[in-house]
């Protein structure tokens, strides 16, 4: 089995929802953003300045996407992150949307749009994953364990010493 499939994944098989599901399970925003490539407003969204310690899945499918210790203030009113938690949840896609190209970021379980990469994010990595929050669900370190993502949880362990 995938350790970086979605907790609800069966033997690492995830069936996404049907549009009618999803638009119950949803808020419009989400909604959009998520399966019609839609971006929330800047600074108006609710992980921008989230500073708690966790991680963020997919809000469709669970699927862990990024972890707090890689988030950063990157100014542009997203959450930014500068590399993936599972990289193999991330598909990565041309968009050339808005007469520009820019790199999508799609998951890879529920295929739902996150947001966009760049390359002017600080270092180790140099890269910015801008993320629509909408796309998000956050898990706080104290409920990773109970909602299935306690494999994570090393990330948050302090060294002494």
């Amino acid at each position: 089995m995938d350790p970086a499939a979605p907790p609800s994944a069966t033997n690492g098989a995830w069936h996404k929802p049907s549009v009618d599901q999803l638009k119950k399970m949803l808020n419009p925003m989400q909604f959009d953003v998520t399966q019609r490539e839609g971006t929330e407003p800047p600074f108006q969204n609710e992980y921008d300045h989230n500073e708690r310690e966790g991680i963020y899945v997919d809000i469709v499918s669970g699927e862990p996407l990024f972890s707090s210790t890689d988030k950063y203030d990157s100014g542009t009113g997203w959450p930014s992150f500068t590399r993936p938690l599972a990289p193999s949840n991330i598909v990565l896609h041309e968009d050339r949307t808005f007469g520009m190209v820019r790199v999508e970021v799609k998951s890879r379980y529920a295929s739902s749009h996150l947001g966009h990469l760049f390359d002017d994010g600080p270092a180790p990595t140099g890269l910015r994953y801008c993320m629509d929050s909408a796309s998000l669900r956050f898990i706080p370190v104290a409920d990773m364990q109970k909602e299935g993502y306690g494999q994570y949880l090393k990330l948050f362990q302090k060294s002494s010493g």
